[in-house]
């Protein structure tokens, strides 16, 4: 049911006052989330997904919680897949390449390590007309095997990693028993233009166009408080700005504003990107593929 989509398990931010030992982990995919009631994927908003017969047809009629993915760098390819709801048997060959890779049972009423059981049970990953997958965990020994385990999945150009507390439930709310862990980045751009807000903001900012030194523009919305929109830096700012991962087509994704720099000029920063390489400054390295993937973290 749409109602039971809408009410997934969340994850809270993990921070190191929580001792990761003996917690599992797996990688935090950067796909769609779906939830499948046994004959239909929902979205989290309750819209159903339509995906072909040959997708579905060796799922369980039983609830799953999962993500439709792609492989890692390929959300957008993902997203452009999923939302040909009305036409799914149509473009049936695009979801040849969508894998659903399941991470709970929500109407398995046993421990985190029995529904783990259960899927792997229940999916027929074996036979190759399944398009689904149980997602791989792995047993944390502490937070430096965390952090050893966040910097390859980043490296793998990988979201971040999601912790699951040992004998754990599946609560349909924003839980402290599943963490999400994620890396940030940080650099610096300048402002090149600025836009009006809308609703609350009318009378600010919204919105501030900025510029790297490699010549990508991007906008930032978010970070700022009433006494920044309503005096905004000025054309030509430096400012700096946080990121979770660069998109698909390698602009920095979810950007938001920290602060003014006035310590440093635009030709300062240009100079840092040739000679530091900030990470929107690495090579793209090798295109993701767009092949049926079934293959993850500790999988």
């Amino acid at each position: 049911m749409a109602s039971d989509a809408r009410s997934v398990m969340l994850a809270q931010t993990w921070d190191d006052s929580v001792d990761p030992t003996n917690w599992w982990m797996s990688e935090k995919l950067d796909g769609v989330r779906a939830y499948w009631t046994g004959s239909t994927f929902y979205s989290r908003l309750g819209n159903v997904f339509h995906a072909p017969s040959f997708f579905t047809k060796d799922l369980p009629k039983t609830p799953l919680d999962g993500e439709l993915w792609c492989g890692r760098g390929l959300f957008s390819k993902t997203m452009s897949i999923v939302k040909k709801t009305k036409t799914a048997e149509a473009h049936a060959d695009d979801w040849k390449y969508v894998t659903y890779l399941v991470f709970d049972a929500p109407a398995h009423k046993g421990t985190y390590e029995e529904r783990v059981e259960f899927i792997k049970k229940t999916i027929k990953e074996e036979k190759q007309s399944t398009y689904a997958v149980p997602v791989g965990i792995q047993k944390c020994k502490g937070v430096d095997h965390l952090m050893k385990t966040l910097d390859e999945v980043m490296k793998k150009t990988g979201e971040g990693i999601m912790l699951r507390k040992p004998g754990s439930l599946y609560d349909r709310c924003r839980s402290k028993s599943l963490l999400k862990v994620k890396k940030f980045h940080d650099e610096e751009c300048h402002v090149v233009g600025r836009l009006k807000g809308t609703g609350r903001c009318s009378d600010m900012m919204g919105k501030i166009v900025c510029e790297l030194p490699n010549g990508v523009q991007f906008k930032i919305g978010t970070g700022f408080s009433d006494a920044q929109r309503r005096k905004p830096p000025k054309i030509g700012a430096v400012v700096t700005f946080k990121y979770q991962e660069m998109s698909d087509h390698w602009h920095a994704r979810l950007p938001v504003y920290l602060r003014e720099r006035t310590d440093m000029t635009w030709a300062d920063v240009c100079a840092n990107y040739k000679t530091k390489m900030p990470f929107s400054a690495r090579p793209k390295g090798e295109k993701p593929s767009l092949r049926k993937q079934h293959s993850v973290l500790f999988s």
